[in-house]
């Protein structure tokens, strides 16, 4: 399972070694390779989640993420057009900024 950016995971080892030590070893070690949800769904629910609560900063990785578990780019828009309707406008708006700048797959 992939882990954060470089560049966060450097940060986050520096200032806050404990949380990156958890972040690999528990969120990405353990709770993303449960079996009773697929990394697909693990993504649904992360980048929604991450919309709803207006936080654009992790979602580029999430994003990323989710298309390589198997989300298309036009998933990804109706999932954001889908939570327009239920995180409001502003944070669909600015998701679908982040998607547009998110790479085309690897």
């Amino acid at each position: 399972m992939p882990s954060p950016s470089s560049n966060s995971m450097q940060n986050m080892s520096s200032e806050a070694a404990k949380l990156a030590e958890l972040t690999q070893s528990l969120l990405f070690g353990d709770i993303w390779q449960r079996p009773a949800l697929s990394p697909r769904e693990r993504s649904i629910a992360t980048v929604a989640a991450l919309i709803a609560l207006y936080r654009l900063e992790q979602l580029p990785f999430h994003m990323q993420l989710a298309m390589d578990n198997g989300i298309s780019r036009g998933e990804l828009g109706e999932l954001i057009t889908h939570l327009a309707f239920y995180a409001g406008w502003p944070a669909a708006a600015s998701a679908v900024d982040v998607l547009a700048n998110t790479p085309h797959g690897k």
